[in-house]
């Protein structure tokens, strides 16, 4: 498939999915980002590490909008310090070029992913998970 196929495959992917996938969809844009800027962060391209790391920040910054603080309760308030945590630590990465901190993102997220792809995959999870448009969420962020 051409560069331009997965594209908008992608792009269709996530405008016909429920929440809980599209989370998904989300933590794995981010990580593949951060994959992309520790991988020119190693080739020296700076700029390159600079706007994947901008990328993955951008969807943080969607997932921690996204928060329901009203009806999420501790959950919510727990997501809210660690997308703050992980938007710090990929800013110290992109000032200091300290790979370190990139994989330790990787590391939460992966677990983070590991997590929604277990509640989205049961079947119950279709009754809890909120369904219907994600516009707000695919407004910002292009996976």
């Amino acid at each position: 498939m051409s560069g331009y196929g997965q594209m908008q495959y992608k792009r269709t992917q996530v405008t016909t999915v429920d929440k809980g996938r599209l989370i998904v969809l989300l933590y794995e844009g981010a990580i593949k980002f951060i994959r992309q800027a520790k991988e020119c962060s190693q080739a020296k391209d700076f700029e390159g590490k600079a706007n994947n790391i901008n990328r993955a920040m951008d969807i943080i910054a969607e997932l921690n909008h996204s928060l329901n603080m009203k009806e999420g309760g501790e959950i919510s308030a727990n997501l809210r310090k660690l997308y703050l945590f992980i938007s710090d630590q990929l800013l110290k990465s992109k000032i200091n070029n300290d790979i370190k901190s990139m994989d330790d993102v990787v590391q939460i997220l992966n677990t983070l992913l590991e997590a929604w792809n277990e509640v989205v995959n049961k079947p119950e999870a279709k009754q809890v998970l909120p369904q219907g448009d994600s516009t707000s969420m695919r407004a910002s962020v292009k996976v």
